[in-house]
């Protein structure tokens, strides 16, 4: 069994990234799994991944690297005997240290398995605003990996490209650096693709560290059920996109160039309407995918930020997310629990 292990700072475009290799993997007649793992306890990339010839399994509420190994190793014994993968995708919360990952699935004791060169993803449109804000973690992200990719470089110019490569050579000159758009399966990508059949080089950790408590990033996640609901997904995908704009409003507010990311999803019979956010100098996106995974009726978020405190991650999500509901007469209800803070809240529906 091939690992592969994609990790990058929020927002870096690792779901995208694993979904374009994920589909060339099982077109080419390869048995594909792929572990995602989110830090809040409410998991939305799985619902994305999910399609024919692939499984996808979450973990949440926690990072891989430092809070999650049982459940991982749970979870990767079971992958081995259930499903044999021929190759398996490893997706780390984005404020996960890839090479700690790696060392402890090599301890696991799994039989015949091999790794490709550890990747991290590096958003090109935001280097620069991530490294001013958490200059230890991106930096660790950075000299830890085999493969650097620099993505979305469709948002940048050719001087800030070469400028952004530069820098990448000079914290970690012994990486390859690939540079790409993972919204195109283009000849770019394609030599990603060939570059993951390579062998890793064998980094060793120097040592045992919380990516957590490294981040520095406040993280709130939690769904709501959806009782009655009468539009369609093209309804939905604009109620989404309001919800994150006055997300990003009311965040900037506190934090004008915050990164992270923030994701929205609804499913809606066999349509998965998904929001997502990432700084404060990007636009709200929202896209309808096909999805065959559960979960219809609910709208799920996730979100992790920068320079945010968790009171007013949690009220700044709560109240927006509530306030359109409620303002598209929507009648909803959520858990109420410990963590996430969620009372049951219900509105009149619109017949």
């Amino acid at each position: 069994m091939k690992v592969i292990i994609i990790g990058g700072f929020l927002g870096s475009g690792k779901t995208t990234t694993l979904l374009r290799l994920g589909r060339h993997l099982v077109e080419k007649g390869q048995r594909v799994a792929i572990i995602v793992n989110e830090i809040g306890e409410v998991g939305i990339d799985g619902e994305t991944l999910s399609f024919p010839g692939l499984i996808a399994k979450e973990l949440t509420n926690g990072c891989i690297c430092c809070t999650l190994r049982i459940s991982m190793e749970y979870t990767l014994q079971m992958l081995e005997e259930e499903y044999d993968p021929d190759i398996l995708i490893i997706e780390p919360t984005g404020i996960a240290l890839p090479l700690q990952i790696k060392e402890h699935v090599a301890l696991m004791g799994l039989s015949d398995i091999s790794f490709s060169p550890i990747v991290t993803l590096v958003d090109a449109s935001r280097f620069n605003m991530e490294l001013s804000q958490l200059p230890t973690f991106i930096l660790a992200q950075i000299k830890e990996a085999e493969i650097l990719c620099l993505n979305k470089i469709d948002l940048v110019d050719k001087k800030t490209l070469v400028n952004l490569t530069d820098r990448l050579i000079d914290i970690n000159p012994d990486a390859l650096i690939v540079e790409f758009s993972a919204l195109k399966t283009d000849a770019a990508f394609m030599n990603f693709i060939d570059l993951l059949a390579g062998k890793d080089n064998s980094l060793v950790s120097t040592q045992n560290r919380n990516s957590i408590e490294l981040s520095q990033v406040s993280s709130y996640s939690g769904k709501y059920y959806i009782n009655s609901y009468g539009g369609d997904r093209h309804d939905m995908a604009v109620i989404i996109l309001k919800m994150l704009e006055e997300v990003k409003e009311k965040v900037e507010s506190v934090n004008p160039v915050f990164i992270g990311h923030v994701k929205i999803s609804f499913k809606l019979g066999k349509f998965l309407i998904k929001g997502s956010l990432t700084s404060s100098q990007s636009k709200p996106l929202v896209e309808v995918l096909e999805s065959s995974g559960e979960g219809n009726g609910q709208l799920k978020f996730l979100s992790a930020i920068t320079k945010l405190s968790k009171p007013d991650l949690v009220q700044i999500l709560d109240s927006v997310i509530r306030t359109n509901l409620e303002r598209s007469q929507i009648k909803y209800e959520s858990t109420d629990n410990k963590v996430n803070l969620i009372r049951l809240t219900e509105v009149n529906s619109q017949k």
